[in-house]
């Protein structure tokens, strides 16, 4: 249901997105993400960093990362090489990998974090047995590109979902395989999600000799 333009109370209302940046989110470059590494280790902000490295790798939407369990990522006493989590948009299975970088960082967290396999990774500030809003972890996101001179209003998390998967395909072209990893149900939305065009895909081809 839309407003009335004769409507007097409406005359004056600015627009939802006036003066928001309400289109896709930019991925992180290679610098970036080594620049705001740096950043949280200056800081000695360790649950940070594992929250960041987790991101990237998983690949995962915000609201799915922040319910990750401590049992999803830790067999016995190793951190897992690869995860697979429910995701809560198409409560369908996605797995991820585990880089050796990550795994070194989770490690150190939960060493310091303790807890069992049921508790969550990150836990809530308010309630100990829930876990971190989603909100929170946007608030954390912004906080991590201002620190490194980026515009909060041009990347978001899903600049972070983003990241690895913007990598992945100028090197592969393989569509399909960033559908899988990021879980999509539909190929024309990772096409759509990845900005792929006719220009992108000329290059491609140009590039294939036979």
């Amino acid at each position: 249901m839309g407003y009335s333009r004769f409507d007097a109370a409406t005359r004056h209302r600015p627009a939802w997105n006036d003066g928001k940046n309400v289109g896709t989110k930019r991925p992180l470059t290679q610098k970036q993400i080594w620049a705001i590494r740096f950043h949280l280790d200056r800081e000695g902000r360790l649950r940070d960093k594992t929250l960041f490295d987790l991101a990237i790798d998983s690949k995962l939407r915000g609201c799915d990362l922040v319910k990750i369990k401590i049992g999803d990522v830790v067999a016995g006493a190793d951190i897992r090489n690869r995860a697979t989590v429910i995701q809560q948009k198409t409560n369908r299975p996605v797995q991820f990998e585990l880089t050796a970088d990550v795994r070194a960082t989770l490690l150190a967290w939960l060493e310091r974090r303790g807890g069992s396999t049921s508790d969550h990774l990150f836990p809530s500030r308010v309630d100990p047995a829930g876990h971190m809003s989603t909100r929170q972890y946007a608030r954390l996101v912004d906080e991590w590109v201002t620190a490194i001179g980026l515009r909060k209003a041009e990347y978001g998390t899903y600049s972070l979902r983003r990241t690895k998967a913007a990598m992945i395909y100028p090197a592969t072209g393989n569509i399909r395989a960033i559908q899988i990893l990021l879980g999509h149900t539909k190929i024309e939305n990772t096409v759509r999600y990845l900005g792929v065009d006719v220009e992108d895909a000329l290059l491609l081809s140009e590039r294939t000799e036979i």
